[in-house]
């Protein structure tokens, strides 16, 4: 365990490189942005969208070696737990090893879908706003955008809407531990790394790709009549609605999952291992 918490040190180590690949993205997407808010030419828009892709690349690097460290530090802490918690080995013969790594494996797909659902919901507001003001800007009341309305949309959504998949992280190994004993916990633990790790890593590759799909049908790399405009333009479109959440709010946040569960069953140890019968079940069992 020592060695591998070395390892996360050593990953954790090249965060500076990380964070400037994964910022190289963002930094040309803004660019593009501004480039077609200032009217310049689609060329500019072009040589932006090229960077972007390559921005889209660093960044599923970047996330790589996110997630690579994440689950190291989450293995660690695991560790941490187990002498903690005084759990000797964690057999998945056991029952209720077996029902945590069952609902440990399901936890990082409930949370990712319940992020991307936020997501879209908020999207949604936002698009109503703007519907609601366009009419009043464009028409003869000439009536200043009111940005801090879309600010307060965005902020407000981000902090209603991650009530329940935050609850979801911090309560679940507690309910584990704390109810059907540390075994449970040890199990919840092991399947929810191993499913956010394989999760994580698809989502951030999958939404990079589909970006990257959207920019090349848009500068016609599938010929002439595929671009905007086009039905295939159009899908690549959907697909990218789908995949920037994926890459930018599912995918990262996979690796708090891991962490958090980690950190909250190292914490509450002791409390859960008094809450355990002798085998490690639960108390009442």
């Amino acid at each position: 365990m020592f060695g591998v918490a070395l390892g996360a040190l050593g990953m954790l180590g090249t965060m500076t490189m990380g964070l400037t690949i994964d910022a190289y993205g963002p930094i040309s997407d803004n660019a593009g942005g501004i480039a077609e808010m200032a009217g310049l030419p689609e060329t500019v828009r072009g040589l932006t969208d090229c960077l972007d892709a390559a921005g889209n690349t660093t960044a599923a690097i970047g996330k790589g070696f996110a997630i690579g460290s994440a689950a190291l530090v989450s293995l660690a802490l695991f560790g941490a737990f187990t002498v903690r918690a005084h759990v000797k080995t964690v057999d998945i013969l056991n029952p209720w090893v077996f029902t945590g790594l069952l609902f440990g494996a399901m936890m990082p797909y409930a949370f990712a879908a319940w992020t991307m659902k936020s997501v879209g919901t908020a999207a949604n507001d936002m698009v109503k706003e703007s519907l609601s003001q366009f009419p009043k800007i464009m028409g003869p009341e000439k009536m200043t955008p009111d940005y801090e309305r879309c600010i307060r949309i965005s902020t407000e959504a981000s902090l209603r809407e991650m009530l329940a998949p935050g609850a979801l992280v911090i309560l679940s190994p507690l309910v584990a531990g704390m109810g059907f004993g540390k075994n449970c916990c040890a199990g919840l633990l092991s399947g929810s790394l191993v499913s956010s790790v394989q999760l994580a890593i698809s989502m951030s590759n999958t939404g990079g790709a589909w970006d990257n799909s959207k920019k090349y049908i848009s500068a016609g790399g599938l010929g002439k009549e595929y671009v905007k405009g086009s039905e295939a333009h159009k899908n690549s479109v959907t697909g990218d609605t789908v995949g920037d959440p994926l890459k930018d709010t599912s995918g990262p946040a996979l690796n708090i999952v891991m962490k958090l569960t980690a950190i909250i069953s190292l914490v509450f140890g002791t409390a859960i291992a008094e809450y355990s019968n002798s085998e490690g079940g639960p108390f009442w069992a």
